[in-house]
């Protein structure tokens, strides 16, 4: 399988013209009223130029009443199914669509989609070329009102290869300006996932569900989570212009813009650590941390534990690895205990939700950078900070910084989920570099110098702190 790098897809081998499809595809499509709009979907759905053997459609009713009907044009393989206990809205229908189907792709659509004839074709081309992209099918927004079309010419336009002459007025996505100013994505940084939109998409079923599927909790907003969580799974984005379509009517946000983005905003934010300025800049911790820390249990662990905590970047969450003893049911002399130095750990931590103990790191795939420290760095107030910053200037999916205590290690989960897909290194994916003198290894050893394999966190001190130490014993 080809191996890419960052999200550049040009070296992809997409096929051409003598291809022989053979993947299998579930157009997932996720409705709630509107039978209008479903029957010109379905219509246009049922003129495709994809293989009709290939192709199942499944409509997921969300609670229309009276229900939502099959019309007579539609695929071949179409049924309409009840989402699945437990939940309701577009995300959650999504997930249950994709669980009654088994197709080696999933293609997710809105209900009010008119599709050009080579819309599944199109995209289904790149799965062919790699199971690791997230295609993001084409769109324009259009004035639409019930009885605007005929299912039956739809049909026979979007038959002939007409589609485009339906509509000459239509409204251009927001998203084409990120498109067209990253060269089609290919050199987009680490948040291409922004582009992903609900309306049109499709993943391999494997990535689908690695990715963990749609979030259900969100009733506004999902498809933008669904993008971070495909980004942390290891998908490659692929904006798809060849495979259009007109959507039918306004986009949501335009009749209520302003609740519908103050609802997305703190719910993003919570879940997407990196997008825009959604997360606001403020001193608070939130569900999804930016990045995961793991120190080691030793002489140091506190101090450098502390120094993270306290630094400029909030939202950071530490694990503590060891072992760790078991609570003291009786009595006991503290003083001699073999386990001292980890029980003081355990209670200096007590209260700070951010620090977590556990006997090895276990990395979260929603969060997006994953770094080591050494127990006895020292780390400054801005160490988290310019680790990821530089990062994400250099576009690397590992960062080593070698200090006289040991080595810092950033790991991007992206990558790192990417590699072991492809069995490869992160360097072969997202690209590697390690570092030994500069201004990192000054972040987290500032007293030491490059190179400096003597360094001590005394040297750190100024001098009448160091003289006020030597006088108490300490």
């Amino acid at each position: 399988m080809t191996v890419l790098r960052r999200n550049d897809y040009g070296p992809l081998d997409r096929p051409g013209a003598d291809w022989r499809p053979k993947l299998s595809v579930s157009i997932v499509i996720p409705a709630h009223g509107h039978q209008d709009k479903l029957d010109v979907t379905l219509a246009s759905l049922a003129a495709q130029s994809y293989p009709s053997s290939l192709v199942e459609a499944v409509v997921v009713d969300d609670g229309t009443e009276p229900p939502l009907r099959l019309p007579e044009l539609r695929p071949e393989s179409t049924r309409i199914v009840k989402p699945l206990p437990g939940g309701w809205a577009s995300a959650h229908a999504t997930n249950s669509g994709a669980a009654q189907s088994d197709g080696d792709v999933v293609l997710r659509l809105d209900s009010d989609m008119l599709v050009f004839d080579d819309h599944v074709e199109s995209q289904l081309r790149w799965h062919h070329a790699a199971d690791y992209l997230a295609v993001l099918g084409h769109k324009r927004f259009v004035d639409y009102r019930a009885g605007d079309l005929d299912p039956v010419d739809v049909f026979e336009a979007v038959r002939a290869g007409k589609a485009a002459s339906l509509y000459d007025r239509a409204e251009p996505q927001w998203i084409e300006q990120i498109i067209g100013a990253t060269a089609g994505l290919r050199e987009a940084d680490h948040r291409a996932f922004r582009v992903l939109v609900g309306a049109s998409f499709s993943v391999a079923r494997t990535m689908f569900d690695a990715s963990g599927g749609m979030d259900a909790d969100v009733l506004l907003g999902s498809d933008t989570v669904f993008g971070y969580r495909l980004h942390q799974a290891g998908a490659l984005f692929v904006p798809d212009e060849d495979s259009s379509a007109w959507h039918l009517g306004p986009r949501q946000i335009a009749s209520r813009g302003d609740l519908a983005k103050a609802y997305r905003r703190p719910r993003i934010a919570n879940r997407v650590p990196e997008v825009d300025l959604k997360r606001p800049r403020a001193n608070r911790s939130w569900d999804t941390p930016l990045a995961d820390v793991a120190v080691a249990a030793g002489d140091g662990t506190e101090s450098c534990v502390d120094a993270i905590l306290g630094g400029s970047v909030r939202d950071v969450r530490v694990t503590v690895t060891g072992e760790w003893p078991e609570p003291h049911t009786g009595r006991h002399a503290p003083l001699d205990d073999p386990h001292f130095a980890s029980r003081n750990l355990l209670e200096a931590f007590k209260g700070e939700g951010r620090v977590r103990f556990a006997e090895a790191f276990e990395p979260d795939r929603r969060v997006p950078y994953r770094i080591e420290v050494p127990a006895d760095a020292e780390p400054g107030p801005e160490a988290v900070r310019v680790l990821v910053d530089h990062a994400n200037e250099h576009r690397l999916g590992l960062l080593e910084v070698i200090l006289p205590q040991g080595i810092v290690r950033l790991e991007r989960a992206a990558a790192a989920a990417r590699a072991a897909h492809l069995n490869v290194s992160i360097a072969d994916v997202w690209g590697a570099e390690k570092i030994s003198e500069g201004p990192l290894v000054e972040a987290f050893a500032p007293a030491s110098g490059a190179g400096d394999a003597g360094g001590g966190r005394e040297r750190g001190l100024g001098p009448l702190r160091r003289a006020v130490r030597r006088g108490l014993g300490r």
